[in-house]
């Protein structure tokens, strides 16, 4: 490991806002209301939106660790309006449902926002929107097309920029163009899903953490240490949930992996420009992410090991050596001024990808089973949607209320079939991302405007398309 890194330690975020003291396990038996597995946002937010809608509710989370040990914790802090498997709902219900769905999504920016406001949790939250910018003449041709379709679910306020206007934003070395967005916002994830938390439990939600669940059934989450048995049950566990017992299949825990720099100077920012600190993205297939932090370092992420086979999850988050220097790369890439800074930190975590790329809420009104995630790696805004819905849905069904405009969004109660069975997900997964790795290198060669054959190939494997 390069000198100087800390590797793991969940995330550099935990390094900065400190390790949350934990909250008490299950002591045995209990019953309750609704009982929700997963203290992430997802969790984390379905208990916040239940329990101020109905404040009677006996409400208990579980938590295998503490509450943003998963991707809550690890994340690059893209709040943004982003929803996995957009397209995929319009073919199955139309444009004009898939137009609610992403509006709903532009609203969930502002949602959070004001929440944290509200609750006075100071998250290191920027409304600078999100930038993503072209490198390569195909990459180019890939962002317009992505900013044409943006406008045609109904985002007018969408802007495309050229190369001039996209360095008088931020310097990206061979920046060719760029779109942005007003719906995004740079957040601290640590500390959002700790004031979160926080906020829930002085709301009466018992929250149990080093508890870990092993097995859902209708009506009950069976622990090392007892039985929880309620109503409902929710699973909010997304890129954890392959270790409960049946969900092997369910959602792939796909890797992602970040570094963050040392501080960057005065100079440096100037030199980079990123005045406005947009959330920072690109149009490869091998995407990058990044953002600017409260304290003025880079933190940026991609694909490292994309997944791991059997389904299993890092350890604390630590990160291949050839992982770092893989994303130092991106970094001296997008900016050849920073080739001689420090990285600091280096982490990883996981995300649930479904086998569709889609997205889901669901509440079995026969058995009382909920759950939600298949994020893909849009889950800091999605989640806060999806706690709101099933709300909306456990209310429902409870008789506590009628339909609303989120019950009856297209992704509520979608279903996709499971992964397929080992070695076959590690060699399709595997073989995907070495796949749009060599067409991002062929574009690069090429100059070509086409987007490789090689990323359509890989499209379809993944069963994005």
């Amino acid at each position: 490991m390069s000198s100087g890194v800390v590797n793991g330690g969940i995330s550099y975020w935990y390094a900065d806002d400190g390790l949350p003291a934990v909250r008490e396990p299950l002591s045995g038996d209990a019953s309750a209301d609704v009982v929700i597995v997963g203290g992430g946002y997802t969790g984390l937010w379905t208990a916040y939106y239940l329990k101020k809608a109905a404040p009677f509710l006996r409400i208990t989370l579980l938590e295998q660790r503490f509450c943003g040990y998963g991707a809550s914790g690890r994340n690059g802090g893209w709040l943004y309006n982003g929803i996995a498997g957009r397209d995929r709902y319009a073919k199955l219900h139309g444009r004009d449902a898939a137009v609610r769905l992403q509006r709903a999504m532009n609203d969930t920016v502002a949602e959070v926002v004001r929440v944290a406001r509200d609750e006075s949790i100071d998250a290191d939250v920027h409304r600078g929107g999100v930038l993503e910018v072209a490198r390569t003449p195909a990459q180019l041709a890939r962002l317009k097309a992505f900013h044409a379709h943006e406008l045609a679910y109904g985002e007018q306020d969408r802007e495309l920029y050229g190369a001039r206007e996209t360095a008088a934003r931020i310097r990206v070395a061979g920046a060719v163009g760029s779109t942005w967005t007003p719906h995004g916002a740079r957040v601290h994830p640590v500390k959002l899903v700790k004031g979160l938390a926080a906020a829930v439990e002085a709301l009466g939600v018992v929250v149990h953490e080093s508890t870990p669940v092993t097995e859902i059934r209708a009506g009950r989450a069976v622990t090392p240490y007892g039985t929880v048995r309620a109503p409902y049950v929710l699973r909010c566990t997304e890129g954890f949930t392959a270790s409960l017992k049946g969900q092997r299949r369910t959602w792939l825990p796909m890797n992602s992996s970040m570094i963050a720099t040392e501080p960057l100077t005065d100079e440096q920012w100037a030199a980079l420009g990123w005045d406005g600190r947009e959330t920072l993205g690109d149009m490869a297939h091998a995407y990058m992410y990044a953002q600017r932090t409260a304290d003025g370092r880079i933190a940026l992420g991609g694909r490292g090991v994309p997944y791991r086979f059997g389904s299993r999850t890092d350890h604390d988050g630590r990160t291949q050596e050839a992982t770092v220097e893989a994303l130092r790369e991106i970094l001296v890439a997008f900016f050849p001024a920073l080739a001689g800074v420090r990285v600091a930190h280096a982490w990883s975590g996981v995300l649930g990808v479904p086998r569709d790329w889609c997205a889901t809420v669901t509440l079995d009104r026969s058995t009382g089973l909920g759950w939600a995630g298949g994020y893909v790696g849009s889950g800091v805004a999605t989640a806060n949607l999806a706690g709101r819905t099933l709300c909306d849905l456990v209310r429902l069904d409870s008789g506590q209320a009628g339909r609303t405009d989120l019950t009856e969004l297209p992704w509520v109660g979608h279903r996709v079939r499971r992964w397929e069975p080992e070695p076959l997900r590690w060699l399709g997964v595997q073989g995907m991302y070495a796949t749009y790795r060599a067409a991002d290198r062929r574009e690069t060669e090429t100059h070509s405007a086409g987007s490789s054959r090689l990323a359509r190939m890989a499209d379809r494997v993944a069963g994005r398309h």
